[in-house]
């Protein structure tokens, strides 16, 4: 199915970016006249994904996120979250809430757990050594108007 319209944004894995990232998504999705939840819930699941990004696929070094937001018919949003990093050995054990890879840091480990909750579909694909891609979709329940 083809875009009504599409952006795409890269930008360097520091912690600084997950805001512009964040708030990047949630400027180019007004468009569509969301209500403040389903914006609150898209800019949270977009956090979540970049922050995963900053803090597990390049750990230690600075690496390139890339953010595509494609505007779909019906209503509908899909944001793609990559990177380039080490990628995830495990994807089911990576989404099981409360397991982190992080050791002495802060992580709850509910960061796919999160974007579920806050999307209708979440699909993670990553290759062990060359990196993930989050795909978050959410159907919006107001109508687009012309534009």
């Amino acid at each position: 199915m083809k875009a009504l319209n599409e952006m795409e944004l890269t930008f360097e894995s520091r912690s600084t970016n997950e805001s512009f990232a964040r708030s990047a998504v949630a400027a180019f999705i007004v468009q569509l006249d969301p209500t403040i939840g389903e914006l609150n819930d898209i800019r949270t699941a977009v956090s979540e994904a970049v922050t995963n990004c900053i803090v597990h696929a390049y750990k230690d070094e600075i690496g390139i996120i890339s953010v595509n937001v494609r505007i779909m018919p019906e209503n509908s949003v899909i944001i793609r979250i990559r990177d380039k990093g080490c990628g995830i050995e495990d994807i089911q054990q990576a989404m099981e809430p409360l397991f982190t890879t992080a050791h002495g840091d802060e992580r709850a480990g509910l960061g796919f757990a999160v974007m579920q909750s806050f999307t209708d579909k979440l699909t993670v694909r990553s290759k062990p050594g060359k990196g993930t891609t989050v795909t978050l979709k959410k159907t919006l329940s107001r109508r687009l108007s012309d534009g």
